[in-house]
Order: structure tokens, then sequence, then C-alpha cells
């Protein structure tokens, strides 16, 4: 298992919080990790919903669902169109 750092911005930030630390097989991938979160129930499967568009990174870089999660990443989740 490795230890992932999640952040949350904007929507989702006033929904989930600022983020979490969480373990994590090694090799998964960030769209297995969203499932995962999506499987909670509650409001991260509302706001994390397969329907609603996110967007999301990995160590600070744009990234997409097929990359793979390595230990200490920092994963971040964001709505397409942020503010500053």
């Amino acid at each position: 298992m490795a230890i992932v750092n999640l952040r949350y911005f904007a929507s989702l930030r006033e929904a989930l919080g600022a983020g979490e630390r969480i373990d994590w097989p090694a090799g998964g991938t960030l769209g297995e990790l969203r499932d995962m979160l999506i499987a909670r129930g509650g409001r991260h499967a509302e706001v994390l919903a397969r329907g609603r568009a996110l967007r999301c990174a990995l160590n600070q870089v744009m990234a997409d669902e097929a990359t793979k999660v390595g230990e200490g990443a920092e994963v971040a989740f964001f709505p397409p169109v942020t503010g500053g």
C-alpha cells in the first residue's frame, strides 16, 4: 500500500474539505482512485460522480485517469474551471 495525499479545490473543497491522506494499492490509476472515492458514498459519491466533469492532477501536473498513482503522490481534483 502507498500513502497518497488528496487535495480538493473549489466546489469540491466546499463539499469534502481541503484534503485527506489515504492508503492506496501500488499501481492503481487515477480513475480507480476516483471510483474508490465514489464507492464511499455520501458527499464523495455526489461530488466525484462519473456524470460530473472533473479535472485531476498528479504531483501538480494535469493527468488523465489512466495515470498510475505511486507512493507519496499528491492527487488533486477540481472542476474544469476554477476562479483565482
